[in-house]
């Protein structure tokens, strides 16, 4: 269906109303009735919907289809171009900025809503009137409070509680809406906005890329055009290598993919050659595609983390400035309205979602490591908060799995590089299709020769050298039939790609120690010096060296690492065989420039929080000699018995030692003994020294 047509009667209903809006603010461009950083303020962003009111124009009359790429390429960067890193220091969205011009508190709800507004670009080529209309009533109620204030009839302290409650309604009253239509669109595969410029775009005509309303930069022109340029051949193997690792999931974990009919595919633009042959591929399963954006709206976003697929990232410092905006709504009658909405979409939608398999992930790698600025202006969860995100993230968790059965979801995910990695790109690319489809069986029988020597142990010893303080000893849940049973997972190439780990999850009583890397970036965050101590499993301290003042690293950690959370546990063990793909980062120094999908096949990696098998303990899993896994859960998810909010943490980071920075492995058994796995950051136990045959070709 024509996006334009399904939102045809909502609107057709808000017409007039948009048309006064815009009406109204055409008249604040031409005469700002206010002074100072107000007037400023309120000129940008009316010319900003001058812009907004001409896209609805172009596009309900389809007028862009005739446009030039370079006209296209001047009409996003006009769209994006206050947040844009050289605008953005002046840019209404810009927290510091809005401190500045209204003072800290109000100046947090004034650059919120500047952001908010930038959604109207997405809403425009969807051609969604009414969410339109709903940002520029915000806007003129706003307008209206500060003209009352500038002309006496109200004062400054009656006005930031006026702009405060206007806020609070506008995301807690849209919210049920919005709640709707994001559950609508991660499960219906009849929303096909996406889909079809994939499908029925002429994909050598770059133009296509500006047909989604997202920021479109160099590097997703240089890959859709590198994709154009490779063999059919080649973009079949992509695809093959995401859609089979997809399907291998479900068989790996015993689940029939015959009873789904629909899958999530996640992927930054620019990639759309490789996303329309997995459509393909994916529709020969009996799987319906999704194809759903990341979002804009500030109750949907989770932090600065882009979750869906999205273009290029206009300006990562401001997406970072806005990360914890919840906090300027975040109270328990929001939480409660919010999960009651979420209760009542997935109700509405529970058909869908028991059809739905899971996500299938392409992301990407190469991106220029950003220096985050911590400004004081932005927005902070209070502690009060903290607990209640906490709260909420667990209590929407386990309603999702009411409506999707995590026991019958599986996923994938795949990495590439994208052009910003350099000059060897075309190079790295081809090197990682290569990583990517790595023989399995080669992987395999070496890593169950790893199993074997970790299953003789009661615990792990694991110490870093050099400058790496990690001294760590991770206990190992105790096998009750060795002939039949296992500890740890032999990991090939299925929902996890590149291959490359076995991984375990520890017993959390006897597991302690400090675990430390010098240098690493978890989601887009650098993290320098970052250590964690454990005591009985659990995360008790942590810190790293970000900045001079320790309690600012240490937030920093909280924020991201720990999720708002007291105390965390080691949720998962692992150790990284893919010495091919340390190989190729240290060949091409880019190792900085790596997410942990790849980063986590290189040496020990310890994942923070939920284990892997997080609310579906129950399902066996077996490795391909047939025994079982048993490792499955530890004395916190065991809790879920009692009490789901005391066994889940809704959260899991990877954390992983380089072989540059390992000095040892070794397995402790009983007695006492000791079995070395690695040694020298070099793999020592006989049947494994294969794996540093790509470690010599770095010598």
């Amino acid at each position: 269906m024509d996006y334009r047509e399904r939102y045809r009667e909502k609107n057709e209903a808000v017409s007039e109303r948009l048309e006064l809006a815009f009406e109204r603010i055409k008249e604040i461009r031409e005469c700002v009735g206010l002074s100072g950083g107000a007037a400023l303020y309120f000129g940008a962003l009316a010319g900003f919907v001058g812009q907004i009111e001409e896209l609805v124009e172009l596009i309900g009359a389809d007028r862009l289809a005739g446009y030039s790429l370079e006209q296209l390429q001047k009409l996003n960067r006009d769209l994006y171009g206050d947040i844009l890193p050289e605008n953005y220091e002046n840019s209404p969205a810009n927290p510091a900025k809005t401190a500045e011009w209204f003072g800290k508190s109000l100046g947090q709800r004034m650059a919120f809503v500047a952001a908010e507004l930038r959604g109207m670009v997405v809403y425009a080529y969807e051609y969604r009137l009414a969410d339109i209309a709903i940002c520029c009533e915000l806007f003129i109620e706003l307008y209206n409070w500060f003209e009352l204030e500038a002309s006496g009839e109200m004062t400054c302290e009656a006005l930031e509680a006026q702009v405060k409650e206007t806020v609070y309604y506008y995301v807690s009253d849209y919210s049920d809406d919005k709640a709707e239509i994001r559950v609508h669109e991660l499960l219906d595969p009849t929303l096909t906005f996406a889909k079809d410029i994939i499908m029925e775009s002429d994909l050598n005509d770059l133009r296509y890329l500006y047909r989604y309303g997202e920021y479109v930069s160099d590097n997703e022109l240089k890959t859709a055009a590198y994709l154009n340029g490779l063999p059919e051949e080649t973009i079949r193997e992509m695809a093959s290598t995401y859609t089979e690792g997809y399907r291998k999931g479900f068989v790996l974990a015993g689940i029939d993919l015959s009873e789904k009919t629909s899958v999530e595919v996640r992927f930054r633009l620019g990639f759309e050659r490789v996303v329309r042959e997995a459509i393909r591929q994916f529709a020969a399963m009996g799987l319906d595609v999704i194809l759903y954006r990341s979002p804009v709206h500030g109750a949907d976003k989770r932090q600065h983390m882009k979750i869906g697929y999205y273009g290029a990232i206009a300006n990562p410092q401001y997406e970072y400035d806005h990360r914890n905006d919840l906090a300027l709504f975040l109270d328990k009658p929001y939480k409660d309205r919010r999960l009651a909405m979420l209760k009542v979409a997935y109700e509405a939608c529970k058909e869908l979602a028991a059809g739905y398999a899971g996500p299938a992930v392409m992301e990407t790698f190469g991106e220029e490591p950003f220096a985050y600025v911590n400004k004081p202006e932005v927005c902070a969860l209070s502690e009060k908060q903290q607990k209640l995100y906490v709260t909420f993230n667990g209590e929407s968790a386990n309603l999702v799995q009411q409506y999707i059965d995590p026991e019958k979801r599986s996923f994938t995910i795949i990495s590439y590089p994208t052009p910003e990695i350099g000059p060897d790109y075309e190079e790295i690319f081809r090197e990682t299709i290569r990583l990517n489809t790595l023989d399995s069986s080669r992987y395999e029988l070496i890593q169950q020769t790893l199993i074997d020597a970790l299953d003789e142990g009661v615990a792990v010893e694991v110490l870093g050298r050099g400058g790496n303080r990690t001294d760590l000893r991770v206990a190992l849940q105790p096998i009750a039939d060795p002939a039949k049973q296992t500890g740890f997972e032999n990991c090939l190439a299925d929902v996890n790609i590149p291959l490359g780990e076995v991984f375990t999850s520890p017993q959390l009583e006897g597991t302690d120690g400090i675990l430390h890397v010098s240098d690493i970036y978890l989601g887009s965050i650098r993290f320098q010096d970052l250590w964690l101590r454990f005591e009985d499993g659990f995360v008790v301290d942590y810190g790293c060296a970000n900045d001079p003042d320790e309690a600012v690293g240490r937030k920093m950690i909280r924020d991201s690492i720990m999720s708002q959370h007291d105390r965390l546990p080691l949720g998962e063990f692992a150790i990284g065989t893919n010495t091919t793909a340390y190989a190729m980062a240290k060949k091409y120094d880019i190792i900085s420039r790596l997410k942990i999908l790849i980063i986590e096949k290189m040496g020990p990696h310890f994942a923070i929080g939920d284990t892997c098998y997080s609310h579906a303990e129950e399902r066996p899993v077996y490795n391909p000699n047939g025994k079982e896994v048993i490792a499955r859960e530890n004395s916190c998810s065991l809790k879920r018995h009692e009490d789901h909010s005391k066994a889940y943490f809704n959260c899991h980071t990877d954390i992983t030692v380089p072989y540059n920075e390992l000095g040892s492995i070794r397995v402790i058994r009983a007695d006492g003994s000791q079995i070395p796995l690695i040694e020298g950051g070099r793999f020592v136990l006989p049947g494994t020294q294969e794996l540093n045959m790509a470690l010599d070709e770095l010598a």
